[in-house]
């Protein structure tokens, strides 16, 4: 997105904020003002105490305390301005970071899937960050900085308009200064905030796969991958620091030239009478007010750069193409037909995964799909909960094409249990109530002792309202997985997938949880993917798959008699075990 269309699009957040915007436009104003009065005050002063034994003690008293009154005034207006530009500021913000996390859940699972999370996370927290700094900037000094510059000037030229037109002709040099180092800091600002976003997903990997690292003493190779991006973005952090430091130096130089210049002219005028000391001396605060906010207008476009680089990744991410528009919720509950018609899918086009599959589940039948990594048994589960869509033929639930169905409906017709659990950053209780917010402790209860994790839940320090921490780790990954499978007896879907969903329990807890599957799976249609051969014996259909297709079909007995895949699949895993 390139700068103008991010700065409309900044300003799109604005709008509904425009009452206080020009709210804080007219403080603004007042407050610009009352700075431009002070200087005449000082002016009038500095002309009462002119010539030996002629000060005019009263004048300079009367004066004074009107400067102490505008400037209290003045810093009145001022806090109110900045309390006004904070609520803007940090609205907007809070605006856009809650449209970037509203997206993460448009999105398709095949952007999550294809995107480094660090690179997401840095979008929606760093980036935005770094625009709230600008954008509060360009507030703060940009309003105030502008009234200034034109208040100055009608000044300056109502006391002597010849020095008012050196001021002005000279003093945009500093604009033109700024804006060439501007044109060059933009892209070293865009290019560290790249680095940025690699930087945290590089840390954000590690920290997720710490375990990993360590078991495989890779924490050498670790620090160097990490060192490698960190000098990078070292180097574009310090390219854009440097030259956007150039930019407050230049324009004071040439502040400081014209304020010589203005300060030469306003002695020989009034050498010759044309403008009082007082006036002087006001007309060179003028000056020096008029330069100030060319100087902050300078920082704020420098600072701008980098706020509208890093919004640009925010809106970029926010404006990322969103999942295909979901069907309406007809709030129709699923019987559990399941058919494919003609189903294939690649997730890149030149490498197709599944081609032409065709099924007739029929409602309540429990079907294993088995096969050796990377046959698509996890691939035909992201389809049939439309995580991915098929790239040709379509699936049926009920005779209706799924993808007539909205998402929301189709997926509460499933129960999920999955082989990587994920618990939130909640209670016991909670995490168990995801699926059903509004369950009564009976049925949370009722739910954790079918799943047998009411045991584990007393012996914690709170119970059922023991706070887990993020992704429950004070919990071994057994007792994860006992309560996500804790969900799935608390919400009872029509329909279940359990993906290696006993993988990580312990053999006498996996029979007991076996059993309380049976009874949960009774009249339900049930998909099981399993490696173990040895939990799906009483499948009422076993899907064999290899390299994308289904080559095998029916029960266990059936199979086995054929002598093909997967009887060789089945014996070679119990001959490897009683080798063991």
């Amino acid at each position: 997105m390139n700068k103008k269309s991010t700065l409309r699009r900044a300003l799109s957040y604005t709008k509904r904020f425009i009452p206080l915007i020009l709210l804080s436009l007219l403080l603004a104003l007042i407050t610009a003002l009352i700075t431009l009065y002070i200087p005449i005050l000082v002016g009038n002063a500095v002309d009462a105490m002119i010539g030996k034994g002629a000060v005019d003690f009263r004048l300079i008293g009367t004066v004074l305390i009107k400067i102490a009154a505008v400037t209290v005034i003045g810093a009145v207006m001022q806090w109110l301005m900045s309390v006004i530009n904070n609520h803007v500021t940090y609205s907007v913000v809070r605006d856009m970071r809650e449209d970037a996390f509203k997206k993460i859940h448009s999105l398709p699972i095949s952007y999550i899937d294809s995107h480094r999370h660090g690179d997401i996370i840095s979008r929606v927290v760093n980036d935005a960050e770094q625009f709230s700094d600008g954008l509060l900037l360009g507030f703060t000094q940009l309003f105030t900085g502008i009234v200034t510059i034109i208040g100055t000037l009608v000044f300056m030229l109502y006391i002597r308009w010849e020095m008012a037109l050196l001021v002005f002709i000279l003093t945009p040099l500093s604009l033109f200064v700024a804006r060439f180092i501007a044109r060059r800091s933009h892209r070293l600002f865009m290019r560290r905030a790249q680095d940025t976003g690699e930087a945290t997903g590089y840390v954000n990997e590690m920290i997720n796969n710490q375990k990993v690292t360590v078991a495989f003493s890779n924490e050498e190779n670790a620090v160097s991958g990490f060192d490698t991006v960190n000098k990078r973005l070292a180097k574009s952090t310090l390219g854009a620091i440097f030259y956007s430091s150039l930019v407050n130096p230049s324009t004071r130089f040439i502040n400081s030239v014209i304020y010589a210049a203005v300060g030469m002219s306003g002695a020989i005028f009034s050498i010759v009478g044309k403008i009082t000391v007082g006036g002087l001396t006001c007309f060179l605060s003028y000056a020096g007010q008029y330069a100030k906010p060319f100087n902050e207008i300078s920082g704020v476009i420098t600072e701008l750069q980098n706020a509208l680089a890093c919004a640009s990744r925010v809106f970029d991410f926010i404006e990322e193409k969103e999942e295909t528009p979901s069907a309406k919720n007809e709030g129709k509950e699923a019987v559990g037909n399941i058919t494919f018609e003609h189903v294939s899918f690649s997730y890149s086009e030149d490498k197709p995964l599944l081609t032409d599959i065709n099924l007739d589940i029929k409602a309540g039948q429990h079907v294993a799909i088995v096969g050796p990594t990377g046959c698509g048994k996890t691939t035909l589960i992201n389809l049939l909960m439309r995580f991915y869509d098929v790239c040709s033929g379509r699936i049926l639930l009920d005779g209706r094409d799924i993808r007539e169905i909205s998402r929301e409906e189709l997926r509460k017709s499933f129960g999920m249990v999955l082989q990587d659990t994920w618990l939130s950053n909640g209670s016991v209780r909670d995490n168990i109530a995801i699926g059903k917010p509004d369950a009564t402790d009976e049925e949370i209860i009722s739910a954790a002792r079918a799943a047998h994790a009411h045991s584990f839940i007393r012996r914690l320090k709170n119970g059922y309202d023991t706070p887990l921490g993020e992704s429950g780790e004070s919990l071994s990954q057994g007792e994860r997985q006992l309560l996500c499978i804790a969900r799935i007896m608390l919400t009872s879907p029509p329909m279940l997938i359990l993906d290696e969903a006993t993988s990580s329990i312990d053999t006498r807890t996996e029979l007991k949880i076996q059993d309380a599957f049976s009874c949960l799976m009774k009249g339900k249609t049930s998909f099981i993917v399993a490696h173990r051969l040895s939990t799906i014996r009483e499948a009422d259909v076993i899907l064999v798959m290899k390299d994308g297709n289904i080559i095998e079909t029916g029960n266990h007995t059936e199979l086995l008699a054929r002598g093909g895949f997967y009887s060789h699949l089945y014996n070679s895993q119990f001959a490897g075990r009683e080798q063991q």
